[in-house]
């Protein structure tokens, strides 16, 4: 593929993660931050919330598979996830922290934490695809 055509692919996947509202604009800030002197900082960012969102959600089914429930400690950890998630600018996950911490606040369990794993899998689908094409886009230069 040619570097023009990548170029614009990545731009275009690019603009299809905020359109579709799974980025905001924390993102954007964390692309400023990138330059020659540390040209995968995104990239490292990224990797490390995948990280800490695997360890963190191990942590919330644990939780939520006790008995009984200890709410105040499984809203500590989706307090974290929503900020890691916010950090990076997540924006649909982060939505969804909200929408399950207000379960959490209320002391009900029914709240569904699968729409939460299911939009943080969609993200990283998604951004994976994306961070592998500015890769290649990268290395076309």
């Amino acid at each position: 593929m040619d570097r023009n055509r990548l170029r614009n692919q990545v731009a275009s996947m690019r603009r299809s993660l905020f359109d579709q509202g799974y980025l905001d604009d924390q993102f954007i800030q964390l692309e400023e931050l990138q330059d020659d002197t540390n040209p995968n900082f995104v990239e490292e960012i990224v990797t490390l919330f995948y990280n800490d969102s695997a360890r963190l959600i191990q942590n919330i089914e644990q939780a939520l598979n006790s008995s009984p429930i200890d709410f105040c400690k499984l809203d500590d950890y989706m307090h974290q996830f929503k900020g890691s998630s916010s950090s990076i600018g997540a924006k649909k996950v982060t939505n969804e922290c909200t929408a399950f911490r207000e379960y959490c606040n209320a002391e009900n369990a029914e709240g569904s934490f699968q729409q939460v794993k299911q939009e943080y899998a969609i993200l990283k689908r998604k951004l994976e695809v994306y961070l592998q094409t500015v890769r290649q886009a990268s290395q076309t230069a």
